[in-house]
């Protein structure tokens, strides 16, 4: 079977209503909407699950499980290999990143993670680290700084 071999059932293909061609179409005057009320008008439209003012079914239903949406901690991720567009002698933060370009003005905390490799010894200043890129950058002759981590520590306890 090839494609232009393939044709269509019949009766698969139909003819587009054609509204408001007059009275004799069939499909004149209010063009098949009835008479009044909104579904008469233009622009109408329901929001979805919406079943007439009935209790919806989504409310009807039980909702289990626990939705970490509202309360997550979002990261901006800076990785060893992004590392290399910094001078070694300037300190890294999520300032000198949002300055430079390389984090959203929105951001609030930093996460360093391990991908690539480093080879200048860097001072950088994050909220949080992946435990191998501390090492990379200490082996790199660097310092991590992590801020607030006796207070996250506190908080895991709690």
């Amino acid at each position: 079977m090839e494609l232009n071999t393939v044709i269509n059932s019949n009766g698969s293909n139909r003819r587009k209503k054609r509204l408001g061609s007059g009275e004799g179409s069939g499909h004149g005057k209010t063009c098949g909407r009835g008479q009044k009320g909104s579904k008469s008008r233009s622009g109408y439209s329901v929001r979805p699950g919406f079943e007439g003012g009935q209790m919806p079914l989504y409310l009807k239903l039980p909702h289990r499980g626990f939705n970490n949406y509202k309360h997550r901690i979002n990261y901006e991720i800076i990785n060893v290999k992004d590392l290399g567009k910094f001078d070694a002698s300037e300190t890294i933060n999520l300032a000198a990143l949002i300055e430079k370009g390389h984090a959203k003005k929105t951001a609030r905390r930093l996460k360093l993670l391990a991908n690539g490799e480093v080879d200048k010894a860097y001072t950088i200043e994050v909220d949080k680290a992946s435990p191998n890129a501390i090492a990379k950058i200490e082996k790199a002759g660097g310092k991590v700084v992590v801020l607030n981590a006796a207070e996250e520590d506190s908080k895991e306890e709690a």
